[in-house]
């Protein structure tokens, strides 16, 4: 079946050849790759020591917006609305945090005494 076109028409490209190597790529000849060589200490500290803190800084930052509020209508020039509106992001999404966590807390201990010994 012919669409009008000849044989030579298609271009022949060495896909291989065009192909750009990085330092990421695995199996390349002569690099290895940059995540085998070294193993990255984590940034934060561990699950416990995420959920304590968690747990320490909740009341502050909930009480945070209505400490901030007082201090913009008693005249205070260093705290600006945006301070306040961002406090009230932080402590709505520390609630919804702590609201999964609580909830995944719940149903990992029905799981648990689902379980049959």
């Amino acid at each position: 079946m012919s669409n009008g076109f000849g044989a030579g028409w298609y271009p022949q490209y060495d896909l291989a050849a065009r192909i750009q190597h990085t330092k990421l790529d695995t199996g390349t000849v002569g690099m290895y790759p940059a995540r085998m060589e070294r193993m990255e200490e984590p940034a934060t500290a561990d699950f416990k020591g995420v959920l304590s803190g968690l747990v320490e800084h909740f009341n502050k930052d909930l009480n945070a917006p209505d400490n901030l509020l007082k201090d913009v209508m008693s005249g205070n020039d260093d705290v600006d609305i945006h301070d306040v509106m961002t406090a009230m992001a932080k402590a709505e999404i520390n609630v919804n945090v702590a609201t999964t966590v609580v909830g995944k807390i719940i149903q990992t201990y029905d799981k648990i005494m689902q379980i049959q010994v």
